[in-house]
Parts: structure tokens; sequence; C-alpha cells
């Protein structure tokens, strides 16, 4: 079926096609990735339709004891509660391409010019607000593309001063 899906892939699907299936949380597979097991990091999962966006909410900093379960929570959070979407249906969970990013280290930039969309993803802040934007997404292909986007997801006024940093992800299909 998903056979070239590897393991944070496989992990994020069955953890959504389990919660829309049978309404419950998965624990990690005892045949999990040590990997996925040992380190912690923030992630995000990202669900695709036919092409399109269907569900993406993720972690800038890790919130759980592993990847494994940062995964679990986060891909039953962008199937059923990302606020832009209407939870994911049984009859779409076929349908679905996933793709899992594990988030490094972020760091302080001090120009635009450390930045870059295809490598690089971002995260403006000020005070309690803050906006990211994942690297290397289809329409996103200048830094000031980057920037507005993100400065528009943090909801942050025009006058307001914002910093900014930049990691970089492991992308996972």
């Amino acid at each position: 079926m998903h056979t070239k899906e590897d393991a944070y892939v496989r992990l994020a699907r069955k953890t959504l096609e389990t919660y829309v299936n049978e309404n419950r949380m998965i624990e990690p597979p005892q045949d999990t990735d040590k990997e996925l097991l040992q380190d912690r990091a923030g992630v995000f999962v990202t669900l695709y339709k036919d092409g399109k966006l269907r569900g993406c909410i993720g972690t800038i900093m890790p919130t759980e004891d592993n990847i494994a379960k940062e995964i679990i929570q986060n891909a039953i959070s962008a199937g059923a509660y990302d606020p832009r979407f209407e939870a994911v249906r049984k009859e779409e969970l076929p349908h679905l391409v996933y793709s899992v990013d594990v988030l490094g280290q972020a760091e302080l930039v001090s120009s635009t010019k450390e930045l870059d969309p295809a490598r690089y993803g971002i995260i403006v802040s000020y005070g309690h607000k803050r906006g990211l934007l994942l690297p290397h997404l289809e329409g996103v292909d200048t830094v000031k593309d980057q920037i507005k986007i993100a400065v528009q997801k943090a909801g942050l006024l025009p006058h307001e001063p914002y910093k900014i940093e930049r990691f970089e992800v492991v992308r996972h299909k």
C-alpha cells in the first residue's frame, strides 16, 4: 500500500487512521525505530489531499518524551483539530499524503541575508506573538514572501518589531 513511507510517515498514518477509525490514540509500536523513541524535537505533521494542504499542526520545541509521541500528538491534531479545516473523515484516509518535519534547533539571525526559504524555516516573534513557516514550501520562493507570511501568522501589527530565528528540518515523506 504505502511501501515507500519511512518510519516517521508510517507512524503518522497509523496514528491518524486509528484515531479516525477507532477514536483512540495509539502508543508507539514495539518495532518503532530507536531514534524515534530516544530523541526529542519539535515536529510538524502535514496532510495533503489531491495535492492541496489538508492539515498541518506541529510543535516548535518538544512537548513529549520522544519524537514518536510528538508525531502521534501532532498527527491527530493535524487531522482533527487544525482550525482551518474540518476533521478528516474515514473516506478521506486512503487519499491522504503525509509529511513529517523534524525541526532542528532554532537560531537567532542578525540579517535577512542569513535566510533561504528553500533551506531554512523561520520563526518571527514579538512578545507572546509567534509565527512559524516551514522551509521549502510551494509558492514561497523569496525571503520577503517567507517573512511576510510568518508575520501574518504571528498576528503582528505593522509597527511591531520582531526577531527572526531560522531552523532546518529533516523532512520525511
